[in-house]
């Protein structure tokens, strides 16, 4: 009976909800191995916000974080189609919502975890090596030549200037306070006043409701069919992959080593949640 909806006009359809998996690092990532960026996960969130007449777009996040302002892109995306369609959206933590991921579950309206989600690290992280010593006892010598004198800031192969660390703190600090706002503004007056929320300390599953940085524990499948009916159907989205991926075609030469870096940064952000 249920595939018959389609085909007799005046059968009430169930209703349905777009789920969009938010899965990895964020950021711009490359044609091997992308990251959640705004341009890769457009299409998909036009998609599930623009067809039919959804009661609420589900938003599954698992995704340690990454860069600031693609996170704000997307979140902002998802916003602006909220808001023009009037839909809800609900967001489903996984393993973790952190930094980046954090905002991308605050550009729903209401946030959901597991008993063991790691949630929060409202923050802004900046880390690299710093090489000057090695070179020096190799004999290696690093000539730089710019045009302005910030053009070589945090440069990793020359000794670090406390002038640097204090520009780089600077600029942190607003990408810090860009996100406090985004968080305020998303969760108001459910969040804690009793609890420094802003330090980037993380929660786990209750822990995290209990702040106000999410609204209850509960799952996808159960969560949907309490809030909207048994019937609901879920229609999850898919990001397209790169073409060659999609014919199983693996990566080489410079492209490998450019993937395999990007699978480093993405393996050290997620083992700062013990994942």
């Amino acid at each position: 009976m249920c595939g018959m909806h389609k085909f007799i006009p005046f059968l009430k359809k169930p209703p349905f909800v777009p789920v969009i998996r938010l899965s990895g690092a964020i950021g711009g990532g490359s044609r091997f191995s992308p990251a959640l960026s705004d341009a890769g996960l457009s299409a998909q969130i036009e998609r599930a916000f623009g067809r039919g007449k959804p009661v609420a777009v589900a938003l599954v996040i698992n995704s340690p974080g990454g860069s600031a302002a693609q996170s704000s892109l997307i979140a902002a995306r998802i916003r602006r189609l909220a808001g023009e369609k009037n839909i809800p959206v609900h967001a489903f933590v996984e393993d973790v919502a952190a930094s980046g991921g954090y905002w991308l579950a605050c550009a729903a309206d209401n946030i959901w975890v597991d008993d063991s989600s790691i949630l929060g690290s409202i923050g802004v992280i900046s880390a690299s090596f710093g090489f000057p010593q090695f070179m020096s006892k190799h004999g290696i010598e690093r000539r730089v030549h710019t045009a302005g004198t910030s053009k070589s800031l945090a440069d990793p192969f020359l000794p670090e200037k406390p002038e640097d660390v204090t520009r780089l703190k600077a600029l942190q600090e607003t990408i810090h306070q860009a996100f406090i706002a985004h968080v305020k503004t998303r969760r108001g007056g459910r969040l804690s006043t009793a609890t420094d929320l802003f330090n980037a300390d993380i929660w786990v599953g209750q822990g995290a409701v209990d702040v106000g940085l999410a609204d209850g524990v509960a799952h996808l499948v159960p969560k949907m069919k309490a809030l909207y009916g048994d019937k609901v159907a879920l229609r999850v989205l898919g990001q397209r992959k790169p073409l060659l991926q999609r014919f199983g075609i693996g990566v080489f030469g410079a492209e490998f080593a450019a993937s395999a870096l990007a699978e480093l940064e993405d393996r050290a952000l997620w083992s700062r949640f013990g994942l």
